[in-house]
């Protein structure tokens, strides 16, 4: 994605709004001085210096929901446990008033901020025979990309307005990430899902900054646009997408092979079709990523090893050779021994 340079700052190329970024010393802006707000701000202008600096930070979109109970999403969420599609995820079980009601996770709560980041790659691993890895774990483990990002962002929220009580998520506490970012404005949960966001598509990973401050909210949802489409559904070779836009995770391709700890099972062999951590199938398919752009994040372009490695360099692999090609992978979430369980059922799978 592009920034395009002018007299006024930056701006984020976006179908709807062009907002403006403050832009080197803070005392050009009007709103600076030293760093520091020249008089109270508004809600309008914290909400807009925000923005502008998750923008400047790298985040591809930021938006704001007011903190309350999400009862739709506490009657899905209960619904999907109670039909055990979570599969051996217990965790999922734990905290369920926190997942549903983030004043339960930070006292005196009042805004959700919700942020966006691309992770999307044109690049390909070059041997069509190699086992496949997700886009997702090409680089940098994005629980560490994203949470620097997010502190850096906290702490800019701290010394423009003063004190404020926040903490940051990534997939590190009981947080629905995807309806937050739907009440925020940044897109809607496909049925595949995801969240797609209509600028971006859904390659993006998603993380929340839950604080005490008062801000713009999102007050117009974002419209529903997959229609009567069904490619996503259709697309999945092991039929785990349901039709209330949730997974099936004991049949998701991304669960055997991450979250998974038994052996895969039987029933799935041919399925794969050659996944060995995680799958983007839905999202490969998905119209929504057709325009998707290559994201502009240093730490998660893949290490060329990654990528030039061949089916059977997969299959010779050692822990050793694994601790040092994923040292800072999310790939670590499968585990060496996970890895290589899923490129022995591949390999029963070609036999």
């Amino acid at each position: 994605m592009q920034l395009f340079s002018t007299s006024a700052g930056y701006y984020l190329p976006c179908k709807t709004v062009l907002v403006p970024l403050a832009i080197g010393n803070h005392a050009e802006n009007s709103l600076f001085l030293h760093g520091k707000m020249k008089t109270a701000p508004s809600i309008a202008e914290k909400s807009l210096a925000i923005k502008n600096e998750a923008l400047r930070l790298g985040f591809s979109a930021c938006g704001f929901a007011e903190v309350t109970y999400l009862p739709d999403d506490a009657d899905r969420l209960q619904d999907w446990l109670a039909d055990n599609h979570h599969g051996y995820m217990h965790y999922m079980e734990n905290h369920f008033e926190k997942r549903t009601d983030p004043r339960l996770l930070v006292e005196g709560a009042r805004s959700v901020v919700s942020l966006l980041l691309n992770y999307y790659t044109e690049e390909r691993q070059h041997d069509p025979e190699a086992p496949v890895i997700s886009k997702y774990a090409f680089g940098t483990d994005y629980h560490f990309v994203m949470k620097d990002k997010m502190k850096s962002l906290l702490s800019f929220m701290n010394n423009t307005f003063g004190p404020v009580t926040g903490r940051v998520f990534v997939d590190s506490a009981p947080v629905l990430d995807r309806a937050w970012a739907r009440q925020a404005g940044l897109g809607w949960i496909g049925k595949h899902s995801n969240l797609i966001n209509r600028d971006l598509g859904s390659f993006v990973f998603i993380g929340e900054i839950i604080c005490d401050l008062e801000l713009e909210y999102n007050q117009v949802p974002e419209g529903d646009f997959c229609g009567a489409c069904t490619i996503c559904i259709d697309a999945c070779p092991t039929d785990a997408i349901l039709d209330n836009r949730t997974i099936d995770s004991n049949r998701c391709i991304s669960y055997l092979t991450i979250e998974n700890r038994d052996d895969i099972p039987e029933q799935f062999r041919g399925q794969l079709q050659n996944r060995a951590v995680g799958c983007d199938i839905c999202q490969d398919v998905c119209p929504w990523n057709r325009k998707a752009e290559q994201h502009l994040v240093q730490e998660f372009e893949p290490p060329q090893r990654l990528l030039e490695m061949k089916k059977t360099d997969w299959e010779t692999l050692d822990k050793a050779g694994f601790n040092a090609l994923f040292r800072h992978s999310a790939v670590k979430r499968t585990g060496y021994e996970g890895l290589a369980r899923n490129i022995v059922f591949l390999k029963k799978t070609r036999a």
